[in-house]
């Protein structure tokens, strides 16, 4: 599937990794919020980590068609993202983000894996307002 990203943390604009790995792969990127999620401080990172109620602020960033294996390739990387890998950071997932404009865009989300979720969950400091921008 060429879903956009939703990305919440370095990868928004302003933020070190936004030009790194988006500039000049995009083809948009717009204001998005996810439902159901919440954010976790990281090691100069966030995570996301699926939670009822909860409501992460970030963008909805389409790639360029012909950059979309490239960049899909160096998020997974940037992300420690090994699809079926227990050991992975973050597991890429497809889930509903609301745009700007109300409507609702299904997005690849890069969310804490099962058990990086655990150990945040029991010993995290959570990003209140889940707006790593707003955090910093």
């Amino acid at each position: 599937m060429r879903l956009p990203f939703f990305v919440y943390g370095t990868l928004r604009p302003g933020e070190h990794n936004h030009d790194l790995f988006l500039r000049g792969r995009t083809r948009s990127e717009e204001p998005g919020l996810l439902q159901g999620a919440v954010l976790y401080d990281g090691p100069g990172y966030p995570y996301a980590v699926e939670q009822a109620g909860g409501t992460i602020s970030g963008e909805i960033v389409t790639a360029r068609p012909e950059a979309y294996g490239e960049l899909l390739a160096a998020l997974d990387l940037l992300e420690d993202c090994v699809p079926g890998d227990p050991r992975s950071l973050y597991e890429r997932v497809a889930r509903d983000v609301t745009a700007a404009d109300g409507g609702t865009v299904r997005a690849w989300v890069y969310v804490a894996a099962p058990a990086v979720a655990a150990r945040l969950r029991a010993h995290g400091r959570l990003i209140e307002g889940g707006d790593w921008l707003a955090h910093r």
